[in-house]
C-alpha cells in the first residue's frame, strides 16, 4: 500500500479556483465563458436549424403564381408567404396592375432559369406541399419575395415585409388587397 494522493476541489474564492488560465482568465471566468458560449450555440442552433424537413424536392419550377408551382408531378406552395393571386389587380397611380402577373414575373427572375431546392414542412387542405425553396445560390426565395415586396407576410418574414413596406417596393408602392382578402371576396386562386 503506498502513498495515496487526495485530490480536493477548490473552494470558490481559494488561491485554486482564482489559478490563472489562458488570457489570464480565472477557472471560475473561463467556465462563465464556456457556459455562455454554450448558451448562443444554442440559441443560434434554434434559431438557424432547420424547421422539421419531410422530404425535399428539386428541379426547374412550372409557376403557377408568385408563391406555387410545380417541380415535375410535386405542386408547392411556398410557406410563411402569400403573393397576389395571377388574376389579381392591384390600383397603382389611380390605375388597374396587374400586380399578381407582376408577383409570378419576380418569382421567375429570382430563380434566374435555373433549378432549384424546396424543403417541404408539411402539406395544406389542398395536398400540396408547404416549403422553403432556395435558388441555387442559396438564397431563401420566400424570404426574398416578401423583401421584394411581391408576397405579404403569412406567418413568418414579418421583418422583410416590414422593410419592404417602408420602402415602397412592390405591391406596397400601389392600393391592394392582401392576396387572402382577395381569395376570399373573388373566390380565386387558393
Amino acid at each position: 500500500m503506498g502513498f495515496q494522493p487526495q485530490l480536493r476541489k477548490a473552494r470558490p474564492g481559494s488561491r485554486a479556483d482564482n489559478a490563472r488560465g489562458p488570457f489570464g482568465l480565472s477557472q471560475r471566468g473561463m467556465r462563465s465563458i464556456g457556459l455562455l458560449a454554450l448558451g448562443v450555440v444554442a440559441a443560434l442552433a434554434a434559431r438557424f436549424a432547420p424547421q422539421n424537413v419531410q422530404s425535399s424536392v428539386d428541379g426547374r419550377p412550372r409557376l403557377v403564381d408568385g408563391d406555387s408551382f410545380f417541380i415535375g408531378q410535386t405542386e408547392v406552395r411556398m410557406q410563411g408567404i402569400d403573393a397576389p393571386e395571377g388574376r389579381q389587380s392591384c390600383l397603382r397611380d389611380g390605375r388597374p396592375w396587374r400586380c399578381g402577373e407582376d408577383a409570378k414575373r419576380t418569382l421567375q427572375r429570382l430563380m434566374a432559369g435555373a433549378p432549384i431546392r424546396c424543403d417541404i414542412h408539411s402539406r395544406d387542405q389542398h395536398g400540396r406541399g408547404l416549403a422553403t425553396c432556395y435558388a441555387a445560390t442559396g438564397e431563401n426565395l420566400n424570404a426574398r419575395m416578401v423583401a421584394e415586396g411581391f408576397a405579404v407576410a403569412f406567418g413568418s418574414y414579418e421583418r422583410e415585409e416590414r422593410n419592404a413596406k417602408a420602402e415602397r417596393r412592390g405591391i406596397w408602392a400601389s392600393e391592394f388587397e392582401r392576396p387572402q382578402t382577395w381569395r376570399r371576396r373573388d373566390g380565386g386562386g387558393s
